[in-house]
């Protein structure tokens, strides 16, 4: 996107094409049964060969279901009527039927477990280049907040508080591809913006944007503490020098208190209806709780210091040579603060942690906006490093208010409680990273000839049945930001291109031609149904609007069908951001308990995988998934280069080298 670009006068301020982008349309009805009916053959064709039934058997089992369409869909059908209701809803919300009506409430704030790994997303910052190697890869002693660590949060502190100031004043440029401009909404949803656990569904707290907060709220050995971060007078950042200055009184009180005897931060890790309760009672305990609350509620984001370094039990790195993070330990503290869910506060929709040796992450909470817009606004922060040069800003600041809390022997039950919660879900939660370093979107659009985003869902379906001998329903995220508020629908990578091209490569009779022409189908039609989605005209949010207009006592052989749950039974749930190159990964956890949550980064040269599954199921690996996943692309590798005409005899940019290189799991 366009956040690094130079505002200069006369450009298009941010939000100035939101007037006139066109609403969320609703399609119509034969067109979404059409596709969802042609999004089932795939099943049933699997479902026939492995039960040895005819041809004839999947065209019946189809016509069976287009009559119930027919039917659904006919004069007086149900469907007619629940379509008629969701205009209805559409002429009666101010700006998108699904979004101002039902999605935040129904994908997100009804779901009741924890937090952390089901729901948040973290982003793993690359290292600071100006932070010496051998600091980044030893780190200091444990138990330590650190120069380098400091000028690191007092760093990214101040270009996240430089996004804000210029969001603010419509001095970033408004994102846009050919197809035409995006809505930016959403950037309003990243600062000053909490999920406030409530019974029977959360909700979000905010202002009206602009937030009006000038802090920060900065933890430290799970203690709060507010920190200016927007001068008063000017409205602009405040330099990194006095950010510095402010974190350092901060970690050294924090350091002189030792941990705080009752890390209340942690109960926002416990599931929502424990927290709930538990943040009910603390409120009634004393009008200071009610206090520190709201001043980390309305904080523009915060920052956790952690004084030490994660590091692997047993260090093997998954990068390339040229690199040597430690990714597993980063994983770990990012998505559950190893597993101890300390030291954060998990509602904020942007949290940044920095460990002792200066290696960061951020974390958000999904409900407010989609991962993919704070991974832009932390990909503006990374942009420019420490002032590695600078004299230490310790004990020259002020400290700012610490907040208080009054506990009593019920919140400390809570606490251990949601402690050990968090404690299980780290211990489950199986993720790791594969950086393929053998090839990238550049090989894969020059010698491949196919579209990298397209390409690597079919490597992900390859992976899949390398590992379980069977396909699956399968999610990817399409942004509908063409549209007023608009958020995501699905694009549905299982298809029945894929599945033929899938079974090609699993067939060792099949050459190279066969399998590269079945792949070419297959991205094709995954492209296609990109578009489609990314336009307004998925289905799978239509039939969520539809589904959720039922009313008691309504229902339809349709919905009521084993195979359209089937059909939308995301056991691998997958998404793409970008190119990556500031981060070192992304990810999420399964949204099945029997599948993988997977998001990639597709830069030029490498494509970095972050896998998450859990222990708890025996049929899933993510190490056998990551390794199946690193045969599936050196396979299609061999079907792109021997399965089409030869390249020009001077080899294309990006195109890997002759010789086998061995990737590092």
């Amino acid at each position: 996107m366009f956040a690094l670009t130079p505002y200069r006068q006369g450009n298009t301020r941010t939000f100035a094409p939101q007037k006139s982008l066109p609403r969320l349309p609703i399609q119509p009805l034969d067109r979404s049964l059409a596709t969802y009916l042609d999004s089932l053959r795939p099943f049933l064709l699997e479902q026939a060969l492995k039960e040895g039934h005819p041809p004839s058997w999947v065209d019946a089992e189809l016509e069976r279901r287009k009559e119930w369409a027919r039917d659904f869909a006919g004069e007086g059908g149900l469907g007619r009527i629940l379509q008629e209701r969701l205009k209805d809803v559409d002429r009666t919300t101010p700006n998108n039927w699904l979004d101002d009506h039902f999605w935040i409430k129904v994908a997100y704030h009804s779901w009741r477990v924890p937090l952390p790994v089901n729901s948040n997303w973290w982003l793993m910052c690359k290292d600071d280049d100006n932070i010496p190697r051998d600091v980044r890869e030893s780190g200091p002693s444990e138990g330590e907040f650190t120069d380098w660590q400091i000028k690191r949060a007092a760093k990214l502190t101040q270009r996240l508080t430089d996004f804000k100031v210029r969001l603010d004043r419509q001095e970033i440029l408004p994102d846009s591809s050919r197809a035409g401009p995006f809505d930016m909404h959403q950037y309003t949803k990243v600062y000053g913006v909490t999920r406030l656990p409530q019974i029977p569904t959360d909700n979000i707290v905010y202002s009206p944007y602009p937030h009006p907060s000038r802090n920060v709220v900065v933890m430290a050995l799970d203690h709060f503490y507010t920190l200016p971060v927007i001068d008063a007078t000017s409205g602009d950042p405040l330099p990194a020098a006095e950010l510095e200055a402010g974190l350092w009184a901060i970690a050294d009180d924090a350091a002189k208190r030792g941990p705080a005897a009752d890390p209340v931060g942690v109960l926002s890790a416990d599931d929502r209806d424990s927290w709930t309760v538990a943040r009910e009672h603390l409120l009634a305990l004393s009008p200071t709780n009610r206090a520190s609350t709201t001043a980390i509620e309305d904080s523009l984001f915060v920052v956790s210091l952690d004084n030490y370094t994660l590091r692997s039990p047993s260090y093997v790195s998954s990068a390339p040579q040229s690199q040597t993070p430690d990714l597993d330990a980063h994983i770990r503290n990012a998505s559950t603060a190893n597993g101890t869910g300390r030291n954060r506060w998990w509602d904020k929709a942007v949290s940044i942690h920095v460990e002792s040796n200066g290696r960061a992450s951020m974390v958000g909470e999904h409900s407010p906006c989609d991962a993919l817009i704070p991974s832009i606004v932390c990909d503006y922060a990374l942009a420019e490093d420490i002032d590695a040069a600078s004299a230490s800003r310790r004990g020259t600041g002020a400290l700012g208010d610490r907040l208080e809390w009054v506990v009593d022997e019920r919140i400390r039950e809570a606490i251990d409680k949601a402690g050990k919660t968090v404690e299980e879900l780290a211990a489950d939660s199986d993720a790791r990273m594969l950086w393929y370093d053998e090839y990238g979107a550049g090989w894969i659009k020059s010698v491949g000839k196919q579209s990298p985003d397209a390409y690597l869902q079919m490597a992900l379906q390859l992976a899949y049945h390398k590992t379980h001998n069977e396909p699956t329903a399968t999610y990817e995220t399409a942004s509908t930001r063409l549209f007023a508020r608009g958020r995501t629908d699905v694009i549905r990578t299982f298809s029945e291109d894929s599945w033929r091209w899938v079974k090609a490569m699993r067939d060792p009779a099949s050459d190279a031609a066969t399998r590269y022409a079945l792949l070419s189908k297959a991205t094709k039609a995954h492209n296609t149904y990109t578009k489609e989605s990314s336009t307004g005209r998925g289905i799978d949010r239509h039939f969520l609007g539809l589904r959720l207009l039922l009313r008691e006592g309504e229902s339809h052989p349709l919905f009521d069908d084993p195979l359209f749950g089937k059909s939308q039974e995301w056991i691998l749930s997958t998404s793409g951001l970008s190119a990556g190159d500031r981060f070192f990964g992304t990810g999420f956890g399964a949204v099945y308990p029997t599948g993988y949550g997977i998001n990639y980064l597709a830069g030029d040269k490498l494509v970095k995988f972050g896998i998450e599954s859990k222990r708890s199921c025996e049929s899933t690996s993510t190490d056998v998934f990551r390794s199946n996943l690193v045969d599936a692309l050196r396979e299609m590798r061999v079907a792109c280069e021997e399965g089409q005409p030869p390249a020009p005899a001077a080899g294309a940019e990006g195109a890997p080298s002759a010789g086998v290189i061995k990737p590092k799991l």
